[in-house]
């Protein structure tokens, strides 16, 4: 059974697992679950996606219950009025905060503007000798994408040198390989924790939010991260 976080006549959001796929895609064809389905199925009458959260992302997952909500929440989010949250865990001790502003090439190679501002919530070093080090540095930080960029949070931490634990292609080979041999990690250490937008129908402002999956918080504990909000 999914979590449901929020529901009404016209929306609904859920808490989505690490490894569950939005919808079918050529990608990952091997996929015999997707949250569309499986939503479909526990609720008993069709749903459509308002956005997308890659497969290894867990968190927030908001779809509209009808096309006329889905149009007006998909409007929502092409206009950016909608603002996200997310946890990660990166590589290394990243900044107290930073707004990075850097620009995306699309799959036909033009460039977007990309926008995302983060702070760092903790840092932890433990004696984890990755590589040449003896000790290994990590840090939770919360992000809030101002633009919605394929893959943005991802390729952005990769750009400045802290890429999030798990994430391939994107991320650091060497942490990815270490966290599946040591830690048995097959997920990516992101999440889609809140999510703040006017109701399509009501206007009423909601301001929703998804607890950590279960990896996340075996992960936490693993890396002595202390977090709780």
């Amino acid at each position: 059974m999914l979590e449901i976080i929020y529901q009404d006549e016209n929306i609904i959001a859920i808490n989505k697992p690490h490894g569950l796929l939005v919808h079918q895609s050529p990608i990952a064809r091997n996929a015999e679950e997707f949250a569309l389905q499986l939503l479909r199925d526990q609720i008993q009458q069709h749903v459509w996606p308002a956005h997308r959260l890659d497969r290894k992302t867990s968190g927030l997952l908001l779809f509209a219950l009808n096309k006329e909500t889905d149009r007006l929440m998909q409007q929502q989010f092409m206009e950016n009025k909608v603002q996200k949250k997310y946890l990660a865990v990166l590589r290394g001790h990243s900044p107290d905060e930073l707004l990075i502003n850097y620009p995306l090439k699309k799959e036909n190679g033009t460039l977007q503007d990309a926008i995302t501002h983060f702070k760092t919530l903790a840092r932890t070093e433990i004696p984890l000798a990755v590589g040449k080090h003896p000790t290994s540095r990590y840090s939770l930080v919360e992000a809030q994408p101002q633009t919605g960029r394929m893959h943005q949070l991802r390729r952005h931490f990769a750009h400045i040198f802290h890429p999030i634990i798990g994430d391939r292609p994107h991320g650091c080979n060497k942490q990815n390989k270490f966290f599946k041999e040591h830690f048995q990690m097959e997920s990516m250490l992101l999440h889609a924790s809140e999510l703040e937008f006017f109701h399509p129908l009501s206007n009423e402002k909601l301001h929703l939010k998804a607890a950590l999956q279960p990896e996340f918080i075996r992960m936490l504990a693993i890396l002595k991260i202390e977090y709780s909000k």
